[in-house]
């Protein structure tokens, strides 16, 4: 009988450690993403306080290897992470040069159903252009902060957005305790967005270099130059002018092709990636070194038919 009421009660104890409690249920995943690279101890730091709001919390990395400062490269790798995240996970983005200062602290709401905790300052761009921001809130020091941790102004990532956004994700605040409520509209990067000019010239920007190959990524949809009757064949010939600012620093003709084994090793290419998006590389090399090109809002791209022009 012993026996019996002693098997019993470990088969319960593990059914109710196996079953999702209500806490568990309410938790969400907790993805941080920031410029502190991982040689110092600032990333450990913040998953340690994370970690201290819901020792149960799943924390991820995006990457912590965002160029230094780089605003627009931070905005352009949110943007195309978070869809591929479940409902409800929260981001903690610190791209933060302006740590300190009066940029406003805020947790962003996307039409997706994803959370963003990050400064306010230009981050948010290409989020609020592709996804939609349907709400924001300022994060309310008050509560929503570090304990012990007012007098210090050089790591809000640790002491700000990575504990508010632990709260957040394990359901000691839910959104409306992060803070009062703001406009849902984002500090914003000026940049070239895709369009058709009447001439049929397609324009956009370079938003990023791909490392470690070179190849670089415009924000100009495959299916916008399609509907200029542009890709009806094989390797057809376009003319690609590349813009730094007021200086043309690409201005070639070269071939639009299905991917890069389509053109001679070492020759530019036009083509569309796995995202559908218009890209330039190098069969086996690196479109960036060879040519000088890089990427960010100075950066413009327009591309044409091609014949014979050459520069």
């Amino acid at each position: 009988m012993f026996r019996m009421i002693f098997l019993s009660s470990i088969t319960a104890l593990l059914l109710s450690s196996a079953t999702p409690s209500l806490a568990d249920e309410s938790r969400r995943p907790l993805v941080l993403f920031s410029d502190f690279g991982t040689t110092e101890r600032f990333v450990a730091s913040m998953k340690g306080v994370a970690l201290g709001v819901d020792p149960h919390l799943q924390v991820h990395d995006l990457t912590h290897h965002v160029e230094p400062h780089n605003i627009w490269q931070a905005s352009f790798i949110l943007n195309g992470t978070i869809e591929y995240w479940p409902k409800g996970t929260v981001f903690v983005s610190v791209i933060d040069p302006g740590v300190g200062t009066a940029r406003k602290s805020v947790v962003a709401e996307t039409a997706a159903g994803h959370f963003i905790v990050t400064p306010d300052n230009g981050s948010l761009t290409l989020v609020a252009d592709t996804h939609g921001i349907v709400a924001m809130r300022e994060i309310d020091e008050a509560v929503n902060r570090r304990p012990g941790t007012g007098d210090l102004h050089t790591f809000h990532g640790r002491d700000v957005y990575a504990y508010t956004g632990a709260r957040l994700a394990s359901g000691v605040i839910d959104f409306e305790g992060v803070g009062p409520a703001l406009e849902p509209t984002v500090v914003r990067l000026d940049y070239q967005k895709p369009s058709v000019l009447d001439d049929g010239t397609v324009v956009g920007n370079l938003i990023h270099v791909e490392t470690p190959f070179g190849n670089i990524v415009t924000n100009i949809p495959t299916e916008l130059l399609e509907s200029q009757g542009m890709f009806d064949e094989d390797n057809e010939i376009v003319h690609v002018r590349v813009t730094h600012g007021e200086t043309v620093v690409f201005d070639k003709d070269i071939p639009y092709a299905n991917s890069f084994g389509f053109v001679d090793v070492g020759e530019p290419l036009l083509y569309s990636d796995s995202l559908r998006a218009i890209g330039l590389a190098i069969n086996s090399g690196s479109f960036r070194n060879k040519y000088g090109v890089a990427a960010g809002q100075e950066w413009a791209i327009s591309i044409e038919q091609g014949g014979g022009r050459n520069r």
